[in-house]
């Protein structure tokens, strides 16, 4: 919750989002899903809501209540521990949604099902999400040294050969911060999510992509971030996790492939990128990459599977 709370850029996204539209918030009934330490809550306090229920299975929960005393909110934010499948609350309606539900590649951790879960059983007709889009993008980038670390360490680990623990390693997405300047291709969108409307069927997908270099040079890997958009107060707020923009906790995922390709400037790779829960543990982030590329240079298709765990 500190590095969360530390997350400047998240954070004061959600309070601009919440506190300079007071016209949207004052006299409305709350939804906080996943409240943690109650932030969101507190914002929409400041911002005129007449009532907060802020709702977390885990223990921060105590020191949210007590956040709220010490503060000043007790009177205006309920706390109720427990999921949000199973949870009552004390109104039949709520007119606004708050929640910072998203996990590593989006969708990790798969808190949004719960988020859902909350809007279609309470949410008024014409109530709002916050925030209410978000967008997964993917870029090709070149990333030769780290990749080659990563991969070699396993051949000498203290005189130790343990180079069959490489298939395993290419397996595991990176989530690490990735520089703007590794991106040799132009960005795809492989998701795009209207919370006011979206099901949970919409977050297991299959999605083509095409990525054109932007100028010759190699691609080992493909880099995923989101954009999470508020469009419902006076001015549209983004929350952006781009490797183009000050870095968050989120940082980016990195999709390493077997091999790499050398392209010239507006040759293009394609493919696809399939997304579902992993049936064992729908926490976990199952990913097949579906890869093509026939260059001047050199020619590359191949499938590659993930778990992000």
């Amino acid at each position: 919750h500190e590095e969360m709370l530390k997350d400047s850029i998240r954070t004061r996204t959600y309070m601009n989002s919440i506190i300079q539209n007071p016209d949207l918030f004052k006299d409305k009934i709350v939804l906080d899903v996943g409240c943690g330490t109650g932030i969101l809550s507190y914002f929409a306090v400041r911002a005129g809501a007449k009532h907060v229920y802020a709702v977390d299975c885990s223990d921060i929960i105590w020191q949210a209540c007590d956040i709220a005393k010490n503060n000043g909110y007790d009177d205006k934010v309920s706390f109720i521990k427990g999921k949000v499948e199973h949870i009552k609350l004390p109104v039949e309606k709520v007119d606004i949604i708050i929640s910072e539900w998203m996990g590593y590649f989006l969708l990790y951790e798969s808190m949004l099902d719960s988020v859902i879960y909350a809007r279609d059983k309470w949410m008024a007709k014409d109530g709002l999400m916050f925030p209410d889009k978000a967008i997964l993008y993917v870029a090709g980038i070149e990333d030769a040294q780290y990749k080659e670390e990563k991969l070699e360490f396993w051949n000498d680990v203290y005189g130790v050969n343990m180079s069959c623990m490489k298939d395993t390693v290419m397996q595991e997405p990176l989530v690490d911060v990735v520089e703007g300047d590794a991106i040799t291709t132009n960005i795809c969108p492989i998701l795009d999510l209207d919370l006011q409307t979206c099901t949970t069927a919409d977050l297991d997908f299959v999605s083509a992509y095409t990525l054109k270099m932007a100028k010759r040079d190699y691609v080992h890997a493909l880099v995923a971030w989101f954009d999470c958009k508020f469009t419902h107060g006076s001015k549209v707020l983004n929350l952006s996790t781009s490797p183009n923009y000050k870095s968050t906790h989120w940082k980016q995922t990195v999709l390493y492939f077997e091999g790499f390709l050398i392209g010239n400037a507006g040759e293009e790779m394609e493919g696809s990128i399939a997304v579902r829960k992993n049936p064992g543990n729908p926490r976990y982030l199952d990913i097949k990459l579906s890869l093509h590329f026939d260059g001047e240079n050199n020619k590359l298709h191949k499938n590659h599977f993930y778990q992000l765990a």
